[in-house]
């Protein structure tokens, strides 16, 4: 079975620059500049949801521009 990722990168995010950026999980995580795409795999991913869902991190709210 091959294992799922996401990169999420802020200069694909239509919220990049915005007020959203001061509690982006990505931010909150891993500390870093903001602008650096990281990479989470399918795992990870599920981790930030349960810990979203219990309150510990707010949601991933990146959304890929169009285009």
């Amino acid at each position: 079975m091959g294992s799922a990722s996401i990169t999420i990168s802020c200069e694909d995010c239509v919220l990049e620059r915005s007020t959203a950026c001061d509690d982006c999980v990505v931010s909150f995580i891993v500390g870093r500049d903001p602008r650096e795409a990281i990479v989470i795999d399918a795992a990870e991913e599920r981790a930030v949801r349960l810990l979203h869902g219990a309150g510990l991190v707010p949601a991933l709210r990146h959304r890929r521009r169009a285009g």
